[in-house]
């Protein structure tokens, strides 16, 4: 008897703490990330001509090379899965002193601002979040890495503020001064759990643009819309949820 009432305990603890570990991501379901890193644009202006450019790694460059900054704020709708609002300031750049067209000699500057929502998935979660001692602040070393570590995959949609300032040879073609446009952002990411409240990550996005004039220039040959990259790396700080659901900033 003795034996039956102490397994039926034992099953009961277990299985109490196996539900209660699957929960505890709902005591934290906002998060606070912030985002810096370089920015590439490919355009009309610059870059080699695709039969002289496989895939298009040679129109990385130095020259091309700008940054973004990104804010974002994050609502864990499952333990899986994000909606997150985001806010992305940048510059860019193109220049044809690299590339196919150095004779022509157009050269601009873009600054942009960028406001979107976007879904993100989990599809491989860390094991240490759901841990007890985790949760007490322990962190899991360097011989648990790998299980500390999120990889997720998202997409969304948002809109594009341009602003373009180019040399006198763009200017003296036509150059469109700035516009609005939509954009579709997609990328992978990955983050590592550093503390309880604490995440670090890296996250490569690119932006397909829904214009062609984003430099300010439209070639007569160009056959796509204008895209560009972020390779942005994050600090994420976890915001407690408050009795009404809230973010709790005490």
């Amino acid at each position: 008897m003795k034996r039956s009432v102490l397994t039926g305990l034992l099953f009961f603890l277990l299985f109490t703490t196996s539900v209660a570990q699957e929960q505890l991501w709902k005591m934290k379901r906002y998060e606070a990330v912030v985002g810096i890193g370089p920015s590439f644009f490919f355009g009309d202006i610059g870059g080699y001509s695709k039969s002289l450019n496989i895939l298009g790694l040679k129109d990385i460059s130095f020259l091309q090379t700008r940054f973004d900054l990104n804010l974002n704020l994050k609502y864990r709708v499952t333990s899986n899965f994000n909606a997150r609002l985001s806010l992305t300031y940048g510059l860019l750049h193109a220049t044809d002193d690299r590339g196919s067209n150095e004779s022509r000699g157009f050269e601009t500057s873009m600054s942009i601002f960028e406001p979107s929502v976007v879904a993100e998935y989990y599809f491989i979660k860390n094991r240490n979040e759901s841990s007890y001692l985790f949760t007490k602040g322990r962190g899991a070393g360097f011989s648990g890495l790998l299980q500390s570590l999120d990889f997720y995959a998202f997409t969304g949609f948002g809109g594009l503020f341009y602003f373009v300032n180019g040399n006198n040879k763009l200017e003296s073609y036509g150059m469109d001064s700035g516009g609005i446009t939509s954009v579709i952002p997609f990328g992978l990411g990955t983050t590592l759990i550093y503390s309880p409240d604490i995440n670090f990550g890296v996250e490569i996005s690119g932006r397909y643009s829904f214009s062609d004039n984003i430099d300010g220039y439209t070639s007569q040959y160009s056959s796509s819309n204008d895209v560009y990259y972020f390779l942005n790396f994050t600090f994420t700080y976890k915001l407690k949820t408050g009795p009404k659901g809230l973010p709790s900033f005490r």
